[in-house]
């Protein structure tokens, strides 16, 4: 019998956020991403409190969301593990040359799609805040297996 928590046991797939404010542009990691109905296609993100891509988000309504790719697994060290309050994330991924522009924001180019999202309302859920967004676009960018829990778990970058 597993030692897991039920939520624990299910394999989701990793995305990255791209959210631009009024003088900033960040990216941060989630997991809490669910498509929630086909007609219209929406999604409700969940964004972890206290960080510049909620920050972004609240002031612009919008933001791209990125299916990361199973090779993208080193995103996880500066995307999921730094603040954007302390470090400039878009200057480092430049540098990398991991960057391309899409419908004004900056985006991961080795990610498998992107699908930019507009707020349609929001509610606080604990220690995030859970967007209700409608999808305005999205676009297929590489072909490649999905990054996923799992696959963090394996290479011991996450502990749940």
């Amino acid at each position: 019998m597993t030692r897991k928590k039920p939520w624990n046991r299910v394999n989701l797939p990793v995305y990255s956020i791209s959210s631009k404010g009024n003088d900033s542009a960040n990216m941060h990691m989630i997991t809490y991403a669910s498509q929630v109905s086909m007609k219209p296609k929406r999604f409700i993100c969940g964004i972890y409190e206290n960080t510049m891509t909620l920050e972004n988000i609240e002031a612009s309504g919008e933001f791209v969301l990125q299916l990361l790719a199973d090779k993208q697994y080193r995103l996880m060290d500066l995307l999921g593990m730094k603040s954007g309050k302390q470090i400039d994330k878009i200057e480092k991924l430049r540098k990398r040359n991991e960057l391309e522009q899409w419908k004004g924001y900056y985006i991961l180019k080795n990610s498998l799609a992107v699908m930019h999202l507009k707020v349609l309302s929001s509610f606080e859920a604990g220690d995030h805040k859970a967007f209700l967004c409608d999808v305005l676009a999205f676009k297929n960018l590489n072909e490649g297996d999905v990054l996923t829990l799992d696959s963090l778990r394996q290479r011991k970058m996450i502990r749940i």
